[in-house]
């Protein structure tokens, strides 16, 4: 895996740890796209003047003097990540995914194995819960299918229930799926899904924000549902309770400017996705069709992402 100069820099801003602190990530992410904002973090100095820059600012001073131990971090993670048949791709380069690249808690950089599209800015996440009733399992099959069908692509967290459902009839349909892990590239979590997870990188990707030794831990799921709906122009919510992870997506989608649309027989089953429609925008779906018209055309997002990026780069 061939990792550029500056490539290497974001990853050790990120390798950073100071008596067990670290830099806020997004932050990096944010202030390595602006016009010598990777040179200033090194130099110590953070554009922003949020509470992630006050809580951060004292631990980047620190940090950057030890720059030999963060690159031994760093040689280990990209050697781990090598050896997976992984690739690397960060804020700095165009490859990084458009949808992605317009929420503020993006992440710095991606490690993926197999190919990651500019298709891929026609896509939906299709999510719920891990303990699916087979009705729900059956409606997450069947309009994943017909949302690859038609080229869209599919996004999910790999999880048991409606996540496995939803990857499954994507591929079966021909399609591109891509699957956020929880984890560090080099692992899989469920175990169980390690044969779909080899199936999905031969038709699309699967992706992690993590380093790439990192175990799934309480924090890895919240945070993998932020790039899932990140990597989306919006999320289907199938099946799910008051208190699951596909709630919590959604709500994130919501912040994040993304549409999020529920299954219809969500909105008459639960009252947390019948107050979303009626309040905060939400649409009830019950076909790919209702789906497919609040979406924009690939090339705008990717357009939009363009002007975000060099409005970034002519602020300073």
């Amino acid at each position: 895996m061939r990792v550029t100069e500056q490539q290497r820099r974001v990853l050790a801003l990120c390798a950073i740890r100071v008596d067990g602190s670290g830099v806020d990530w997004s932050l990096v992410a944010r202030q390595a796209q602006f016009a010598e904002g990777l040179d200033a973090l090194w130099a110590g100095r953070i554009f922003e003047t949020s509470a992630a820059a006050t809580r951060s600012l004292p631990v980047l001073r620190l940090g950057i003097k030890d720059a030999a131990a963060l690159d031994e971090r760093v040689e280990a993670e990209t050697g781990a990540a090598d050896r997976a048949g992984a690739r690397l791709v960060t804020v700095l380069d165009e490859q990084y995914p458009a949808n992605l690249r317009l929420i503020p808690n993006l992440p710095p950089f991606l490690f993926y194995r197999g190919t990651l599209a500019e298709a891929d800015a026609w896509s939906v996440a299709v999510v719920g819960t891990r303990s699916a009733s087979a009705a729900g399992l059956e409606r997450a099959a069947r309009l994943s299918g017909l949302l690859a069908g038609r080229d869209v692509t599919v996004i999910s967290g790999l999880a048991l229930g409606i996540d496995t459902a939803a990857h499954r009839a994507a591929l079966d349909g021909g399609g591109r799926t891509i699957a956020v892990l929880g984890t560090g590239i080099t692992r899989c979590y469920p175990p169980g899904n390690r044969d779909l997870a080899e199936r999905i990188t031969q038709a699309g990707a699967i992706v992690s924000q993590f380093w790439p030794t990192r175990s799934p831990g309480q924090d890895t799921f919240p945070r993998r549902n932020v790039v899932t709906s990140g990597l989306s122009q919006g999320t289907l919510v199938i099946e799910a309770g008051e208190t699951s992870g596909a709630r919590m997506q959604a709500r994130l989608a919501l912040e994040h400017g993304k549409k999020v649309f529920v299954a219809r027989s969500l909105a008459a089953d639960q009252d947390w996705a019948r107050e979303y429609v009626a309040s905060r925008g939400a649409v009830a779906v019950g076909d790919v069709d209702e789906v497919l018209r609040h979406l924009a055309a690939p090339d705008r997002v990717r357009q939009k992402a363009r002007q975000h990026q060099q409005l970034s780069l002519t602020l300073l």
